[in-house]
């Protein structure tokens, strides 16, 4: 079988069905060499897969991610998922333009979970910055060989010949030589070392940095772009299961004689519950498999199930609060400290204290969970085969999660990748894969898991509920003199270690304790909470709840002064400098300091433009109920400043009426999608300040539908959204989580401006709003 053209074709050439004995450890040569295990199309019910075939020998691959075919098409492998961030077509742009490639003759393969890969989670906003130089070594490899082949072919230096758009030309004649025509002899010489490798000046760039539609964009307008819950394999079964409505609850009885008896339904199967911590296994619970979707959900809701609910029977979320509120009025474990700010505060005549809190949110993707597993048995039951078809982050964390659960090695579980109808952090979590593994397992047939959106909002991993306490000496013009500030929240930790009950360094690293500000005393502490539900990671993570109240304190903090927000945040960060990272005990996201410092300059240089762009200076002037309000972040290495504008109605009613970002994130690959991200972040920001809200009563979650956890709709979104891009040659730093974490704040600073009303807890909905 022939490389498709583009990636459009994997979606409808495809002809072949999946053969269980294609070994997954075949794949990266099978795809470099156009011969791909691939997931295509489906059509009637069935998938629809390339076929593998032995490997071609005619085709150069020089690497990993890259291959040549005979008749030019360049083949890149994506390992990362795309989830409407573009990164599909963005890192395969970034070696097509290190390769000298025509994009038009540049075809894309869908990676399967392997190691080899290096990381394949795309999640932390990690995946160019991660393998931005990754790919344009790879390109670079295959674009060298090329050019040596030429040189071998005329029998000149190779210092005579370079690549030019899927060509190699001769400078001393007008001799050429497409990419195809060299595969043979390239093929035969040795791959160069990385020093080696001479790349491309950013002035010769030709893809990075220049806007494209994503490869997957006709196909997903028109309907045809594949997602999990589209997946299908020949002779599936489709499953909904019924888990304990308390995390840790167990199956005490069940009566399952109206849920078989509903048209469709096959057969009724115990899923046991997780021991320990939760990490990714299944919640445990009873699962109804059918011949569809509707049959199985009818059966599941059909069964009459008696629960242990176990020992978080008694959570709520109404007393926790209060309990996170008292800790974090207590001395805490100091994480960081400089001076002596507790006995600075405790003799100061002038001081300014504040409590923030910040409820549980969920993920609530638009597309809920779902996985297709088929496993194969020996006859004595042990495994000998599995492929999981989904809709995941990470396929790695799939492989490592369904392989001890079926009693395999984890590289033998070949899990194919879907597009993702979003994700947010939940679909890098498989406890959903887990489950359709199981029941594959147990029914000898391909297995469908769907999650309805009840159970994706009750059984979520969800984020933390939080309580943050900030408290500060000012002197007479009212700059803070020490700083002091506590945060408490059950940790993501917990979710794999049942003791974990303090905030992780790198949790409390993401708004806490690498503050920025130019102050001679702080504090900086974390406090105990024990979680009682599956804590996970969100978009943006810890700077949800810490960014919220850092930089809504800092404009409480010029209210008390007198100032204007702007320029007491700009005094308040102090002269343009770089944090010494290792004086402050701080992880940096695992990043180099000398390639991503923490500079106070660029922080604050986007700060200045949003508060240009929207004419901050028209502040003062405005009538009651409209109000300007900022906030700025470095998240996930990237910077953000927001300016937001409010107009409040007298009896509450609250409009967003421009928002504008500037984002200083270094090197830009591709500038629509991530103007298209920055808007994004908008909408999901301002829902979750606006409406965000999970509460536990009894252990359950009282959120269900969309209905009681509440969207922004058209009539709450943003009358304009303004993204400013910063122009910058600083390495890639983080995009997707990076525009949530000053939009919160913001836009409580502009209510605040607007009304004098401040917002202290989230969400905004709990708050009355009306002013006379």
């Amino acid at each position: 079988m022939s490389v498709p053209q583009t990636t459009r074709d994997f979606q409808s050439n495809g002809s072949s069905m999946f053969k269980s004995s294609v070994n997954r450890r075949n794949f990266l040569q099978l795809a470099t060499s156009g011969s791909l295990v691939l997931l295509c199309k489906f059509s009637d019910g069935q998938e629809v897969i390339a076929q593998a075939s032995a490997v071609d020998p005619q085709h150069f691959a020089p690497d990993l991610f890259v291959s040549i075919a005979p008749d030019g098409t360049v083949t890149c492998v994506a390992h990362r998922s795309e989830m409407g961030t573009g990164i599909r077509t963005g890192l395969p742009r970034v070696l097509a333009d290190e390769l000298e490639a025509d994009w038009e003759r540049v075809s894309i393969a869908q990676a399967p979970g392997d190691k080899r890969l290096g990381d394949q989670n795309t999640d932390g906003s990690n995946s160019i910055r991660f393998f931005f130089d990754r790919m344009r070594e790879a390109g670079a490899t295959a674009r060298t060989l090329l050019e040596q082949a030429a040189a071998k072919t005329w029998g000149v230096p190779a210092s005579e010949c370079y690549a030019d758009n899927h060509t190699v030309k001769h400078r001393g004649s007008d001799r050429s030589l497409g990419f195809g025509e060299l595969v043979a002899t390239a093929k035969t010489l040795d791959v160069p070392t990385k020093d080696q490798l001479k790349l491309k000046p950013r002035s010769q760039w030709r893809y990075i940095g220049k806007d494209v539609p994503i490869r997957d964009l006709d196909n997903i307008v028109a309907g045809r772009a594949i997602f999990g819950i589209d997946a299908r394999m020949e002779n599936q079964l489709f499953a909904v299961i019924a888990r304990p409505p308390v995390v840790g609850g167990k199956v005490s009885s069940v009566d399952e004689t109206a849920a078989r008896a509903i048209p469709g339904v096959v057969d009724v199967v115990k899923i046991p519950g997780f021991e320990g911590a939760p990490n990714f296994q299944p919640l445990g619970g009873v699962a109804v498999l059918a011949t569809s979707t509707w049959a199985a959900w009818q059966g599941r809701d059909a069964l009459q199930i008696a629960w242990d609910l176990g020992p978080n029977a008694t959570y709520d979320t109404d007393v926790f609060a209060q309990q996170l509120k008292e800790t974090v009025n207590q001395p805490g474990k100091t994480l960081r400290e400089v001076g002596q700010a507790v006995d600075v505060i405790a003799k100061s005549g002038k001081r300014v204290s504040a409590d923030y809190a910040v409820p549980h949110l969920s993920h609530a993707p638009m597309e809920t969970t779902c996985a297709v597993a088929n496993v194969s048995t020996a006859a004595d039951g042990r495994v000998t085969a599995c492929h999981i078809l989904t809709a995941t982050q990470n396929p790695q964390a799939v492989q490592s999660a369904v392989g001890p659960a079926l009693g395999m090695n984890p590289d033998d579980v070949l899990c194919n990748v879907t597009l993702l109808g979003s994700g947010f952090g939940r679909k890098s979590k498989p406890d959903y894969c887990v489950e359709a593994a199981l029941l594959s397992r147990h029914a000898g047939r391909p297995v469908h898991v769907t999650w309805t959106r009840e159970d994706d909002l009750q059984h979520d991993y969800y984020h933390a509920i939080a309580a943050i306490h900030c408290e500060a000496a000012v002197d007479r013009d009212g700059k803070p003199e020490a700083w002091l500030q506590r945060v408490a929240f059950p940790t993501i930790g917990s979710t794999f270690d049942a003791r974990a009950n303090t905030p992780a360094a790198w949790e409390a690293e993401m708004g806490h304790t690498d503050l920025p500000f130019d102050v001679p005393n702080l504090r900086l502490e974390v406090g105990e909470a024990r979680s009682h539900i599956r804590t996970g990671w969100l978009r943006a993570v810890c700077h949800i709840q810490q960014n919220f109240a850092v930089s809504s304190f800092v404009d409480e903090l010029a209210a008390a002064a007198s100032r204007d927000p702007l320029e007491f945040w700009l005094e308040l960060l102090g002269e343009d400098r770089q944090l010494d990272m290792q004086a402050a005990g701080l992880g940096n996201r695992g990043a180099d300091p000398k390639d991503y410092p923490y500079d106070i300059g660029r922080l604050k240089n986007v700060l200045r433009r949003a508060a240009e762009s929207a004419n901050w200076s028209r502040r003062e002037k405005m009538p009651n109920g409209k109000g300007l309000g900022i906030a700025g972040a470095r998240s996930f290495l990237g910077y953000t400043g927001h300016v937001i504008e409010v107009d409040v109605a007298k009896d509450g009613t609250l409009t967003v009426e421009n928002v504008w970002v500037a984002l200083d994130s270094g090197t830009i690959v591709s500038p629509d999608r991530v103007r298209s991200q920055l808007e994004g972040a908008s909408i999901m920001a301002l829902t979750q300040a606006k409406y965000g809200k999970i509460t536990f009563k009894n252990g359950r979650a009282q959120q269900t539908n969309y209905d009681s956890y509440r969207m922004v709709k058209m009539a709450d979104t943003p009358r304009s959204i303004h993204v400013d891009i910063v122009d910058s040659q600083a390495a890639p730093a983080g995009v997707g989580e990076t525009g949530i974490a000053s939009f919160a704040p913001a836009l409580c600073n502009a209510i605040f401006a607007a009304t004098g009303k401040r917002i202290r807890s989230l969400p905004i909905a709990d708050h009355d709003l009306s002013w006379t």
